[in-house]
């Protein structure tokens, strides 16, 4: 398993079409990593459906800060590996620093990344 790390937020001004450029350029990485064998995983697959509903329960402004990472780092703690992809993203750099520290793989190109059998 992979996580891929890129901006969410960053860069977009809060622009919603940005945001979604930014999760399409993830998803887009991640359907390649598929087709080479490997299960790719993004942090927004987990907790995007979670801040929806706690906002919808009043949960307001905190629900993001409160889930967003946290889910990306419990998710990244039983991956392999970690894909950096994207601009500058302060909560993508911390993804890296986070596998890091656990000792994972840490890959800044799709192209560095090893084919799998599955």
């Amino acid at each position: 398993m992979i996580l891929v790390a890129g901006p969410y937020r960053s860069g977009t001004d809060g622009d919603p079409e940005r945001i979604q450029a930014n999760v399409d350029a993830m998803t887009r990485i991640s359907l390649e990593l598929y087709r080479r064998g490997h299960l790719p995983v993004m942090g927004e697959w987990f907790a995007l459906p979670l801040i929806e509903a706690a906002e919808g329960e009043g949960a307001g402004d905190g629900a993001f800060d409160a889930i967003f990472h946290p889910i990306a780092e419990a998710v990244l703690a039983r991956c392999d590996a970690c894909l950096r992809i994207g601009g500058p993203s302060a909560g993508a750099d911390q993804m890296i620093a986070t596998a890091r520290a656990l000792g994972k793989r840490v890959f800044t190109d799709v192209a560095e990344i090893p084919g799998a059998a599955r």
